[in-house]
């Protein structure tokens, strides 16, 4: 099994659910189930924010002229029903089906063309960054599935590789190539470290930053906060294996 994660970042006017994140940034849409056939994908999403937020994030998903997860930026004819499971004053979750035609185009449907059926989606969206995780068998073409994703997404998402490494079956083990971080998030981390970044106090700010690597502040808040979070996870998991004691024998 492999794992293969990237992001794609939209362009404002192409993505309302995107356009809605960037406009509240402290809110976050990641799903719970993600579920695809050659003509259908059903999902359920969990949304954390202010009520502001989740409203207009409500109203993106239940009156977009795009269809779930379609990366066609016009009506294509397909049939979609949303609706909203739960709501709180700081959470929102939205059951989606969606019945697509010839014309739709989808992550999961370009991943079920080329690397096969049992694929498991993971999705995390942030301002106008969604991540996609998969879990695939590793024996489809990944090369013509993000040849087809790049033509689907055409001018309207940047595509950013996350990390592509094998699955590990041993408990308590991990593939150090799971962990290493993108060119981007290097980038972005060598950068900080070297303008002052994390010195305390700060000797420069997220947007002097964005502006020295001539990237978006919203893109560079988006890979620093990646690469923080992977090389958290790598170093409380890297203790947690060193505490324990050797297999008897």
């Amino acid at each position: 099994m492999r794992e293969l994660v990237f992001a794609l970042e939209y362009e404002p006017g192409c993505n309302r659910v995107a356009d809605a994140l960037a406009d509240h940034p402290d809110a976050r849409v990641r799903s719970l189930s993600l579920h695809a056939t050659a003509e259908q994908l059903w999902r359920v999403d969990h949304a954390t924010g202010t009520p502001d937020a989740l409203d207009t994030i409500e109203d993106a998903f239940l009156t977009s002229d795009y269809y779930a997860d379609c990366l066609v930026t016009e009506d294509c004819g397909a049939t979609q029903t949303t609706r909203v499971l739960d709501r709180t004053d700081d959470t929102l979750v939205l059951y989606s089906d969606w019945e697509r035609t010839p014309t739709c185009a989808s992550v999961p449907h370009i991943a079920l063309d080329h690397l096969g059926d049992g694929v498991l989606f993971e999705t995390q969206h942030e301002g106008r960054h969604y991540t996609w995780r998969l879990i695939h068998s590793g024996e489809g073409d990944v090369a013509a599935f993000f040849d087809d994703l790049g033509a689907a997404v055409g001018e309207c998402a940047q595509m950013e590789m996350l990390r592509t490494a094998e699955t590990m079956a041993a408990a308590g083990r991990h593939d150090e190539a799971s962990s290493d971080l993108s060119p981007e998030q290097e980038a972005a981390l060598q950068a900080a470290v070297e303008h002052g970044y994390y010195e305390s106090p700060r000797e420069v700010d997220v947007s002097e930053l964005a502006e020295h690597l001539d990237v978006p502040r919203s893109t560079l808040t988006y890979r620093l906060r990646r690469a923080e979070e992977q090389l958290a996870k790598q170093h409380v998991t890297g203790e947690r294996v060193a505490a324990e004691p050797p297999a008897s024998i």
